[in-house]
């Protein structure tokens, strides 16, 4: 990490993480410091790479992505190369939101989206079966999202 983090630094980070947007005049306010002084802290920040970057939390279902699934893809070959050829293939396809090795039975779990079951069906058949080295896929689509809460967990 390289930067120690004071309690006005984990402040900026929550208020960061709870609205991105902010501007650094209503930030500084709300943490107490001056605006320059708030700047400079989340520029040091930022370079520190703590904050990685800015971004909109959109709606899925308002925007017709309304299927939410995951798939649990198992690789046939788990060489180091293997798994990279497979994360370099998925950074290409769109539905896959988020894409995570595991440990145990299957080797990855892909969060998708998607506009309806027959697009992530089509995916899945049509896409994810056929890439290289992949053994098997199972998919679990998703009833409702009981929470949803990006970042990590500041003030604990």
């Amino acid at each position: 990490m390289g930067l120690a983090l004071d309690q006005t630094d984990w402040r900026i980070l929550k208020e960061l993480q709870a609205d991105g947007g902010i501007t650094n005049v209503l930030l500084a306010r709300r943490v107490g410091l001056s605006p320059p002084a708030c700047l400079r802290r989340v520029r040091g920040m930022e370079e520190a790479g703590l904050i990685e970057g800015y971004t909109a939390l959109l709606d899925e279902a308002a925007l017709g992505f309304t299927l939410t699934a995951f798939a649990m893809v198992r690789l046939h070959n788990q060489a180091e190369s293997d798994l990279r050829a497979f994360e370099d293939i998925v950074l290409g396809w769109p539905l896959v939101r988020e894409a995570h090795m595991l440990s145990g039975e299957s080797d990855y779990i892909l969060k998708c989206v998607a506009p309806d079951m027959a697009a992530f069906q089509d995916f899945v058949l049509g896409t994810l079966t056929a890439a290289p080295n992949v053994a098997s896929v199972k998919t679990f689509v998703t009833i409702r999202r009981a929470k949803r809460q990006p970042g990590v967990p500041v003030g604990m």
